[in-house]
């Protein structure tokens, strides 16, 4: 199984996070940094732990703190994540946040990147920003049903996290089941976002596996199945070994 976006550097222990992962038959992570500072962090606890792939971006939220991307693109770094626009927080301003999205879209293309996407009521602008990239797109955390036409349309993958399991989220549900099986994902967000059977905890990777048995009762499909295809899907995604 695999949680296709954690922020590991956001855990008050990594290392014992992934042992309790592994325990849990969550083999596989893709670790997003966040930023500068966040990338060579994750990149850290990442360099001696198997199967945990990096991912470097600057996060709409820190759009307007002036941290460059471009130097920290390697062979290491699977995608350009999490990138996007967040309308909702407005903790950057909105120019802001569509340069540096902009930006960075540019600097996927050159590199050959796909992207992980973070839109929050930002719908609209997120489609267009997108609609000239041709490299794969991840939509992460799917919250926002007003994108299901333009992913389904696109081909875009949609990940779902542990919000997908929220019984005041039926929206979320009936889009999983709209997504073909093929281009769905699963993650955490950990630390954010634990799962209903979790949920009030701490989030973190282990917990992937009720999101991944929700979206297969969702789906009417048997859970090993579904993390086998989302394992396969996660590794045409992002490359992975």
């Amino acid at each position: 199984m695999i949680d296709t976006h954690a922020h590991l550097d956001a855990l008050d222990d990594p290392k014992s996070a992934l042992e309790r992962a592994r325990a849990a038959g969550v083999e596989r992570i893709v670790a997003i940094g966040t930023g500068a500072a966040s990338t060579r962090a994750t990149l850290a606890i990442a360099r001696d732990e198997p199967g945990v792939s990096v991912a470097a971006g600057v996060h709409p939220h820190q759009a307007a703190d002036g941290e460059p991307l471009d130097g920290l693109l390697h062979e290491r770094i699977v995608a350009v994540g999490e990138i996007g626009l967040d309308f909702y927080r407005d903790y950057a301003p909105r120019d802001a946040q569509q340069r540096v999205f902009e930006r960075q879209l540019a600097v996927a293309t050159e590199h050959g990147k796909p992207v992980i996407i973070h839109s929050r009521a930002a719908d609209d602008e997120t489609a267009a920003a997108l609609a000239g990239f041709e490299g794969t797109v991840v939509l992460h955390c799917f919250s926002s049903p007003g994108l299901l036409p333009v992913a389904l349309e696109r081909g875009y993958y949609v990940s779902f996290a542990g919000n997908v399991t929220y019984p005041k989220a039926p929206e979320l549900r009936d889009a999983a089941r709209a997504i073909p099986v093929d281009r769905i994902l699963a993650e955490t967000d950990c630390p954010y976002l634990a799962p209903q059977p979790v949920r009030g905890k701490r989030n973190e990777p282990a917990y992937v596996v009720h999101t991944v048995a929700s979206l297969a009762e969702t789906r009417g499909e048997d859970p090993a199945e579904l993390a086998r295809r989302i394992g396969e899907n996660a590794t045409a995604a992002f490359a992975l070994e």
